[in-house]
């Protein structure tokens, strides 16, 4: 059932959180500027009309994940946090404190699952549009982009062949004894043996030593992997239990693979994870998917980003980028700077592509300040993966993969929503100081008067 958006009941005896609150606190102000209602709107699809419990209210799932992805907070800790805030309280839609939890934390990750990324996309969308209202963007700041790739991580161990055979047997065994399928033997005292053994060889560079072991844990996965496939209940040839089944496949992949083969499982309870290659000298791989990023070139806030499955070349996602921009700003860009691993892009649409490669002599000033602007999209990259849970990701499948990358988003904009809040003041200051200083000194300088002695250079 849809969730009930009935305003909360009047208490009696208690002080509202807006009579106790700073009023000019940044979370207070952002609060009164978003547009909840949107979410509502986009949301509440994925309700049934009557069937049902009713759903938790939209706005506090929503401002938790922001307030989780902002202050890079897990599903636990921002729900721990949030009793003993009454800002975030009040940010997520409360009229008066509560000292409980206002939800068990596994309902983060369901209802992340209910939703989707499609849908979840608005919230990264929600930040734009507040940005623009609150006039901490402009609408031309939008016409030039600068777009690039970085390497989602996932929340894996590092992955070796005896540690892969090991777990995989585990993930097997586990399955068959909650089917009630007897094997002839599970081999669980004998595989941590093996596996002990394995990492003290190789930790003493034995390696003849290190790869037997490797090899007799394969031995043993495929072993119970036969007993299974023989003693699994089968329909029309195939496994009856489809996760058994998918299990299955995955021993096979892993079984057969050899040290150059493609598309090599990684994880057991990731399978999705792809080994990424970035150049880089202190970690030459990276395991988890491509990530794209697209900023605005002049103030660095992040018009789109969304997970790549398959490890695609960088110039093959750009068009999906740009129309992602566009869903999101309702504006094209005009110019679209990117490094050199987009050569060969192919996009043909109306935004102009400039591959930065060395900045021409003979450019305009203009030109060469926006070329210079593409590298402003690395530390921007770098805080989302320190600050906003982009470096480490724990959610689940390659759904899980794009909403991390979109709230990860969606939370670098908050926080610099946040922050232009405390800063606004001083930098309206600033500009009406700059405007008085241009009045004066234009008309000095047009006519050759003195300058007054307060801006006047030093001697020396």
């Amino acid at each position: 059932m849809q969730p009930k958006s009935r305003p909360p009941q009047c208490e009696l005896f208690g002080a509202r959180l807006s009579e106790l609150l700073n009023p000019e606190h940044p979370l207070v102000v952002l609060a009164e500027r978003i547009d909840w209602s949107e979410f509502d709107a986009a949301i509440d699809a994925c309700y049934a009309d009557e069937l049902g419990r009713p759903g938790v209210n939209t706005r506090l799932m929503v401002g938790l994940l922001y307030l989780k992805h902002a202050f890079d907070e897990s599903d636990e800790s921002v729900v721990a946090r949030w009793v003993e805030n009454p800002y975030w309280q009040f940010f997520c839609g409360l009229c008066y404190m509560q000292h409980e939890l206002p939800i068990d934390p596994s309902s983060l990750s369901r209802w992340r699952k209910r939703v989707g990324a499609e849908r979840l996309e608005k919230l990264l969308e929600a930040t734009i549009h507040t940005a623009l209202a609150m006039k901490a963007v402009r609408p031309r700041e939008f016409q030039k982009v600068n777009v690039d790739t970085t390497v989602q991580e996932k929340a894996i161990a590092f992955p070796t062949d005896a540690r892969l055979y090991h777990k995989m047997r585990l993930a097997l065994v586990r399955r068959a004894a909650s089917l009630g399928i007897s094997l002839r033997q599970n081999y669980r005292f004998k595989g941590q043996k093996l596996l002990a053994r394995q990492g003290r060889y190789a930790a003493a560079r034995q390696m003849k030593r290190a790869a037997k072991m490797t090899r007799q844990l394969k031995t043993i996965l495929g072993r119970v992997l036969r007993d299974i496939q023989r003693k699994a209940p089968a329909i029309q040839g195939r496994i009856a239990d489809e996760r058994l089944g998918e299990l299955v496949a995955l021993a096979e992949r892993l079984l057969a693979q050899t040290r150059s083969s493609k598309n090599k499982v990684y994880s057991v309870h990731a399978p999705e994870v792809e080994c990424i290659a970035k150049g880089k000298a202190h970690q030459r791989y990276e395991f988890g998917c491509k990530a794209s990023v697209a900023t605005t070139s002049q103030s660095n806030w992040i018009v789109g980003t969304h997970a790549l499955h398959g490890n695609p070349y960088d110039g093959h996602t750009l068009e999906g980028a740009i129309q992602q921009v566009e869903r999101l700003t309702g504006h094209t860009p005009d110019d679209v700077m990117v490094d050199q691993g987009y050569r060969g892009h192919g996009y043909e649409g109306l935004a102009s592509i400039h591959v930065v490669r060395s900045i021409p002599k003979r450019a305009t000033r203009a030109l060469r300040r926006m070329l210079k602007r593409r590298a402003a999209i690395e530390p921007t990259i770098g805080h989302l993966k320190s600050d906003n849970r982009l470096d480490r990701n724990y959610l689940t499948g390659t759904e899980g993969d794009k909403i991390n990358a979109l709230l990860s988003a969606a939370g670098y904009n908050l926080r610099k929503l946040l922050r232009w809040l405390v800063f606004a003041p001083i930098f309206w200051l600033w500009q009406r100081l700059a405007a008085k200083l241009a009045a004066i000194v234009a008309p000095r300088r047009a006519s050759h008067l003195p300058m007054p002695a307060c801006f006047a250079p030093a001697r020396t």
